[in-house]
This record gives C-alpha cells, sequence and structure tokens, in this order.
C-alpha cells in the first residue's frame, strides 16, 4: 500500500515538469530531423519519436504516482495534472504527426510542414523555459507571450499550407493526406499553447 508523505515534495514536483517539458523540446527536435531528411532515416526517427513519446507517458505517470502518495503539494493537485497532462498533449500530437507521414506513404516533405516543426520545437522551447521558472512561481510572462505569438506563426502557416492544396491543382489523395498532416502538426502547436494556458492560470493564482 502507498504511504502518503506529510512533507511536500516540491524539488522532486518541479524536476518532473522540467524533465517532462525538456522531453516537448526533444522530440520536436526528432520531428524537425523526420521531415529535413526525410526519406533517409525516417524508420529510425519515427522509433525515436515514439520512444519519447513513451518517456512522456512515463513522466505523466510519475508525476500522478506522486501526487497519489503527497498530502501537501506545492500548488493546487488539479492544476498540477493538468499540467503534466498538457505537457503530454504536445508529444502524443507530435507522435501522431510523425505516423502520419511515413504511414500515409509520403513521398516528398511540403516546406510548410517543416514550418510547422520549427513553430513547435520553438514554442516547446518557450514552455521549457517558462516551466523552469515555475519553482518560486517566478515571472514567465515574457515566455509565455513569446509562445504565443508562435502560435499565431502556426494558424497562418496552416492555413496557407491548406489554402495552397486546394488551389494548386493537387490530386484528391494527395489533398486529404496532406490536409490530415498539416493539421496534425497544428494540434502540436496548439498542444504547446495549451499548456501555457494551463501554467499561467498556476502563475495567477499562486502570486
Amino acid at each position: 500500500m502507498a504511504r502518503l508523505s506529510l512533507v511536500p515534495q516540491k524539488r522532486e514536483f518541479f524536476d518532473l515538469y522540467n524533465r517532462s517539458a525538456a522531453n516537448a523540446v526533444a522530440i520536436a527536435h526528432e520531428l524537425i530531423e523526420l521531415l529535413e531528411g526525410f526519406p533517409t532515416g525516417a524508420d529510425l526517427k519515427v522509433r525515436q519519436i515514439k520512444e519519447l513519446e513513451h518517456e512522456g507517458d512515463r513522466l505523466t505517470h510519475e508525476v500522478v504516482d506522486l501526487l497519489n502518495r503527497t498530502f501537501v503539494t506545492p500548488f493546487d493537485r488539479d492544476d498540477m495534472y493538468r499540467l503534466v497532462s498538457a505537457l503530454d498533449d504536445i508529444c502524443d500530437n507530435v507522435d501522431d504527426a510523425a505516423e502520419k507521414i511515413t504511414g500515409y506513404g509520403v513521398r516528398e516533405i511540403r516546406s510548410q510542414a517543416i514550418e510547422q516543426a520549427h513553430v513547435i520545437h520553438r514554442s516547446a522551447g518557450k514552455l521549457r523555459e517558462a516551466i523552469a521558472q515555475l519553482e518560486g512561481f517566478k515571472d514567465s510572462r515574457r515566455q509565455l507571450i513569446e509562445l504565443r505569438e508562435l502560435e499565431d506563426e502556426g494558424d497562418r502557416i496552416v492555413r496557407q499550407a491548406v489554402s495552397e492544396l486546394f488551389s494548386g491543382g493537387s490530386d484528391a489523395i494527395s489533398l486529404v493526406r496532406w490536409k490530415d498532416i498539416h493539421e496534425a502538426l497544428e494540434e502540436a502547436v496548439d498542444a504547446c499553447e495549451n499548456a501555457a494556458d494551463v501554467l499561467e492560470a498556476i502563475l495567477v493564482k499562486n502570486r
């Protein structure tokens, strides 16, 4: 039977959040390498992305397990669960996009998809910087503002990419295939923004 700890496990919680944020950056980096090097080494990159997605799951389970064993938490336990779940969602969406890229029989990567991958990576980086400020509830407004600007950039890229699909004479199969991939990549950008929203709510509550 798990034993409850009455001593706040602050350091361990913040370490897990930092590791989870770093994992999101790492999986986004692997996505860039998958797209920029495609098709060379694609199978290996997809396996590496899958392993990082599993690492995200493991970190989420560690946070949940620690929450279940800790009586006094650094901040609201529901917010703690939402934050680690939001970080895990980034990895899930990157993994989904990677699987679609290789599973749909894509032969050539569209430039907008590579742009989206860079936006995901930069967004995850800003999120990692903000998470590093979480202990002590230090000010991370600059990182969160910059992250939201990146989300706007991601919206612009996906709108342009889908518009070109419909106006550029793409065959029906390619159109459906790439529309789905672009939207999956956009989901990863949205997941970064969602994590930022959760983090901002935590900071507001604990000022």
